[in-house]
């Protein structure tokens, strides 16, 4: 499973292979680019008081997810320790409790682009106006923004790369 030979399937069937049985509800979702994955899992949620609002959910919602990070710690940094040997990336972890999803210490990853004045200024409108504190931070508010605005392109995006990679791996390889 190193860098050359990832691949989804095989990324997904170690990790449900490899954790407990008794952490998630189902198979966790597993997701990775160049640098990291990032597995999460929905976990059950918690039983409500009777008359609980929308802020008692959130708040028991909130407490499970944040003790399923404790009492897995130790065991999560193990098996992260294992897939980050096999594949050359970090793994960062999430749960989601309901409609609530945290993820824990996933990657920061500096990205380098070059813009042209139009662009800059954009950003530089972002910081003067107090949206963002860097440039930095500017371009990282209007990738979220396209994120969630553009999530549905995205996708279609992602699944076309998809059935690239399916093509390439289907086709004549070379000698």
């Amino acid at each position: 499973m190193r860098e050359s030979t990832l691949d989804q399937s095989t990324l997904d069937g170690w990790f449900a292979g490899r954790l407990p049985d008794d952490w998630f509800q189902g198979a966790p979702t597993v997701t990775f680019d160049r640098e990291e994955i990032l597995a999460v899992g929905a976990i059950p949620e918690p039983e409500y008081p009777e008359g609980s609002d929308d802020a008692a959910r959130a708040a028991a919602r909130e407490a499970r997810i944040k003790r399923f990070r404790e009492e897995t710690r130790e065991a999560r940094m193990k098996i992260a320790d294992e897939a980050e040997r096999r594949t050359g990336r970090k793994v960062a972890w999430g749960a989601r409790c309901g409609d609530d999803e945290r993820v824990f210490t996933n990657l920061s990853v500096p990205v380098m682009t070059r813009l042209r004045m139009p662009e800059r200024q954009v950003l530089d409108t972002l910081v003067g106006a107090g949206v963002a504190r860097s440039r930095a931070h500017a371009l990282a508010w209007c990738v979220r923004l396209v994120r969630e605005h553009q999530g549905e392109w995205i996708q279609q995006l992602r699944d076309a790369l998809v059935a690239v990679d399916e093509a390439r791996a289907s086709g004549p390889q070379p000698a």
